[in-house]
């Protein structure tokens, strides 16, 4: 609108969106009137998330298997002590697929026996880097490992606290054990991943 000289008044300065940056306790509705819903918001983490490289193929493939090699080479280094045998001897000796271990072998041929096994299925893993014939091998060594833990579960002594009722309250001997049921899975991914790709690379018929 022209003003009393004639010229057009200037208009009014605009104020700039302001950078988005909601806090965390803010409710929905505040958000929301401010112009942004929550799926939008959501998808501007998940962009941000992606640009992060967390959507690399394969990245968590190799992760688990580097965790994997890493719990193999700490968990096997303590197998070759007597000591670590001994401590686990209410664990050994109460597994269904592991009880013959100690009658037949002693504490040092166990403790030989389980370090030279889990020393064996990580380099495999390690391997498996590289070679994937080698690294079905790990894995499948590896879930061997694991079911054979898992299956003490229901046989270990004390496991149930008895304070809080029994079970399902677990005590160390049980939380122990139940660990094992995350690297049992994930022994099973590296399983089939690599047995996939052993097949993939077949030469076709």
């Amino acid at each position: 609108m022209p003003n009393l000289t004639g010229q057009a008044a200037p208009r009014a300065a605009t104020t700039p969106p302001a950078i988005f940056s909601p806090s965390n306790h803010e409710p929905a509705s505040i958000i929301a009137a401010r112009g942004f819903t929550m799926e939008e918001i959501m998808n501007s983490i998940a962009n941000l998330l992606g640009r992060t490289g967390l959507l690399k193929a394969d990245l968590d493939y190799h992760l688990l298997r580097a965790a994997m090699v890493i719990i193999f080479a700490w968990f096997g280094y303590d197998k070759w002590f007597e000591a670590e045998i001994r401590g686990l001897l209410p664990v050994i000796t109460n597994g269904p697929l592991i009880s013959w271990t100690i009658p037949l072998l002693g504490i040092k041929g166990t403790a030989i026996f389980l370090g030279t096994a889990e020393w064996t299925f990580g380099t495999l893993l390690l391997l498996g880097f590289w070679n994937k014939k080698a690294g079905m091998l790990g894995a499948a060594g590896s879930t061997a490992t694991f079911i054979s833990t898992l299956t003490v579960m229901p046989f270990v002594p004390n496991a149930w606290l008895a304070e809080a009722g029994g079970f399902p309250a677990m005590t160390i001997n049980s939380a122990f054990l139940l660990k094992d049921l995350v690297l049992l899975v994930v022994s099973i991914y590296l399983l089939k991943q690599d047995t996939a790709r052993v097949i993939a690379a077949q030469p076709k018929r």
